[in-house]
C-alpha cells in the first residue's frame, strides 16, 4: 500500500487532480499499477482504503466539488469518513471515471506509475435484448429437428 500512497502523493504534488480527481480513484480502486520496473504497486484497493490514504496524505477537500459534492454536506468530523462518502457519491465505474483515468496514464507514467487497463475494456458488452441467438448446432454439426408442439385439451 506505500506505493499506491506514493501515487496519489505523487499526483497531489505534480499538479494532477485539477479535472482528474475521479480519474485517479478510478486508478486507485479499479486498475493494476506498476512501477516502470515491473514491481507491482497496487492491484486495486477497497474504498476504505483509498479513503483512509486520502485522509492520511491530508488531501484538499475541496476536491469533491469535481465530483458533483457539497464539502459541507459530508462527515465534517470523520475525516475517513468523509472520503468514503466521496468515493462513494463519485461513481468511479462511470463513463467519465474512465475517460479521465485515460487521460491520467501518460503523465503517471512519466511519474514511474504504469497504469493497467480498465476492467470495463477488457469485459466485451452484453449482447443487446433484441437480438436472438443463433441456434445451437449438436456435435454432428447439423441443425437441432424442430420438436412438434403440444396440443392443448379444450
Amino acid at each position: 500500500m506505500d506505493g499506491i500512497r506514493e501515487l496519489l502523493a505523487a499526483a497531489r504534488d505534480h499538479g494532477l487532480l485539477v479535472g482528474h480527481f475521479r480519474g485517479l480513484l478510478n486508478i486507485a480502486i479499479g486498475r493494476k499499477v506498476a512501477r516502470t520496473d515491473g514491481s507491482v504497486v497496487s492491484a486495486g484497493l477497497t474504498w476504505r482504503e483509498v479513503a483512509a490514504l486520502l485522509k492520511q496524505l491530508r488531501f484538499d477537500r475541496e476536491l469533491v466539488r469535481e465530483i458533483g459534492a457539497d464539502p459541507e454536506a459530508l462527515a465534517p468530523r470523520d475525516r475517513e469518513r468523509f472520503w468514503y462518502s466521496a468515493i462513494a457519491q463519485a461513481r468511479v465505474d462511470s463513463a467519465e471515471a474512465v475517460a479521465e483515468a485515460e487521460e491520467l496514464v501518460r503523465p503517471l507514467k512519466d511519474l514511474g506509475f504504469l497504469v493497467g487497463a480498465s476492467p470495463s475494456v477488457l469485459v466485451p458488452p452484453p449482447p443487446s435484448r433484441g437480438t436472438s441467438t443463433p441456434p445451437a448446432t449438436s456435435t454432428t454439426g447439423q441443425q437441432p429437428e424442430d420438436k412438434p408442439t403440444k396440443k392443448t385439451k379444450k
